[in-house]
């Protein structure tokens, strides 16, 4: 295919921006935003190609037995964390961290943070979190970000308790994954720039077997798998990966009940043409540049030529510098917490929360309490990885309704959530995806209710619930504008009607439980 001059500088352009997203501002949306851009970019010169649903599987090797085999003994017990530094004094759960090795030959481990529920830990379901990216940390994102017990105070030094923690209903475990990611290592440093799909499954399958024999008294427990962005890849494939083993292997079998997936990455094309949906429907693109891009872009077939390219990025230039990942919020103007002196709690939707975490997780004395970092890596804790990104990427199925499918099939339960704000991968890519699935409709489209205001809208499909939330972007379970929806999510997992086939007991049953929620006077408002 021959490109004019100026179609040229539009590619160049648009390349230019991936690089300048993935290595400026290394964040799970960003990275989220660079991954879906070089994908396309992927598409390119395939004018020829035929969009069906990928019919190239994820390999599923087979586990190294050295992940597990070796004794455990003694290392659940030296990894219990005695206390972080500046958490709160009130804190009545145990924590854990410390490290998993997925690949004995080559020193390749995982790290891990644990933390029980508040009360009754020894019959709350175990549920594991995954942020996206690829190559995004969930420790720093889901654990300290997002769901997970603390947050960090503005000066990058202390905790507060987050009220509406998902451990008090689970007990939450996150994972950073894959080696490269966070405190995650390996001694073969080939490895950083090999990750996939597929040995990304292989490595998490690894790491809760290994962990689970750590922790024995979880074996047989009820297991959700839970995350977001690029996890609408990583779970569906870890999820149907457990299903095979437990299948073949029952001595190693792991109880998983469900998953869910906030905004979830699903296929290539429809995250695209969904994308451009949203900034159209919010007046963010005139009709005009959503026009040109309809008709210069081939989304049926996933064909991109260069002026499809070039109607892309006059649309990313007009929309401006907004966060695309939650298009009503704040930007941040920090570049620096550590001349900052106040321990002042952070509202959960801070646009600056990042540098908070950041700050306080390369601290030498947390890395210590959390038994981070035990081989002196060669890097600072960032919330995505330099090295791990989407320009090394192996292997990524560009459509993942085969995996889903197959979840819907054995039984496994899903629900798919989504903010209204986020514009990355909006509820109008997941919809579009869905619908090429053809689920039979069990509770149709309806809104659903907090406090007497409409909190969003759901569909119930076989074997898949759907839900839309009003105000949360890239990051639904921050709760963000939506209050008591984070506390909401846990029920699911500790209820058995999650579980059930009547969605409309569910929604009547979850609409009593965040009324309940709003009466704590807990609204999520911005400062």
């Amino acid at each position: 295919m021959n490109y004019s001059f100026s179609s040229l500088i539009y590619i160049s352009c648009f390349l230019f921006s991936v690089l300048f997203i993935t290595t400026a501002h290394a964040n799970q949306g960003n990275t989220m935003l660079a991954w879906s851009k070089t994908r396309l970019l992927h598409r390119l010169n395939k004018s020829n190609s035929s969009y069906v649903l990928d019919a190239r599987k994820i390999t599923h090797q087979t586990y190294s037995s050295s992940a597990f085999l070796g004794s455990q003994k003694g290392l659940r017990k030296a990894d219990e964390i005695k206390s972080l530094p500046g958490q709160p004094l009130d804190v009545n759960f145990k924590q854990y961290g410390g490290y998993v090795t997925v690949d004995a030959e080559a020193g390749r481990a995982l790290f891990y943070y644990f933390v029980e529920a508040t009360h009754d830990s020894h019959i709350k379901p175990l549920v594991l979190w995954l942020n996206g990216g690829p190559g995004c940390s969930s420790i720093g994102g889901g654990a300290m970000m997002e769901l997970g017990s603390f947050f960090v105070n503005k000066d990058g030094k202390t905790l507060y308790k987050n009220k509406y923690a998902w451990n008090n209903e689970a007990n939450m475990l996150f994972l950073e994954s894959p080696a490269g990611v966070g405190f995650s290592y390996s001694n073969r440093t080939a490895d950083y720039y090999q990750n996939g799909d597929a040995s990304t499954a292989n490595d998490n399958y690894n790491f809760l077997i290994g962990w689970l024999e750590r922790f024995p008294h979880y074996k047989h427990r009820d297991f959700y798998i839970t995350g977001e962005s690029y996890a609408g890849h990583y779970i569906p494939q870890l999820a149907n990966f457990i299903i095979r083993k437990n299948y073949q292997e029952s001595s190693n079998f792991i109880n998983l009940k469900g998953v869910a997936i906030g905004n979830a990455y699903l296929d290539d094309v429809i995250n695209v043409k969904g994308t451009y949906d949203y900034l159209w429907n919010h007046a963010l693109i005139s009709p005009a540049t959503h026009d040109r891009i309809m008709k210069k872009c081939d989304f049926l077939n996933g064909n991109y030529s260069a002026g499809c390219v070039k109607a892309m990025h006059e649309a990313d230039e007009v929309v401006g510098h907004i966060d695309y990942y939650n298009i009503y919020a704040s930007l941040c103007k920090k570049e620096d917490v550590s001349k900052s002196t106040t321990n002042e709690p952070v509202n959960p939707a801070d646009p600056c929360g990042e540098l908070y975490v950041k700050s306080y997780l390369n601290l030498p004395e947390v890395q210590r309490a959390l038994h981070a970092n035990i081989t002196g890596l060669d890097r600072i804790w960032t919330d995505c990885s330099n090295i791990v990104n989407p320009s090394n990427w192996l292997d990524s199925p560009s459509v993942m309704l085969p995996e889903i499918q197959k979840l819907v099939t054995s039984g496994i339960r899903l629900w798919l959530y989504s903010g209204d704000v986020d514009s990355v991968v909006p509820f109008t890519a997941t919809q579009y995806s869905l619908d090429m699935l053809k689920l039979p409709i069990e509770t149709p489209w309806r809104a659903w209710y907090t406090n007497q205001e409409v909190g969003g809208y759901t569909v119930g499909y076989k074997g898949c619930l759907v839900e839309q939330l009003h105000e949360p972007g890239f990051s639904v379970v921050i709760g963000n504008g939506n209050g008591g929806q984070t506390t909401a999510s846990t029920y699911r997992f500790s209820s058995d009607k999650w579980l059930r086939d009547d969605w409309m007991e569910l929604r009547e049953w979850e609409e009593e439980l965040v009324a309940d929620l709003h009466s704590a006077d807990f609204h999520g408002r911005r400062e």
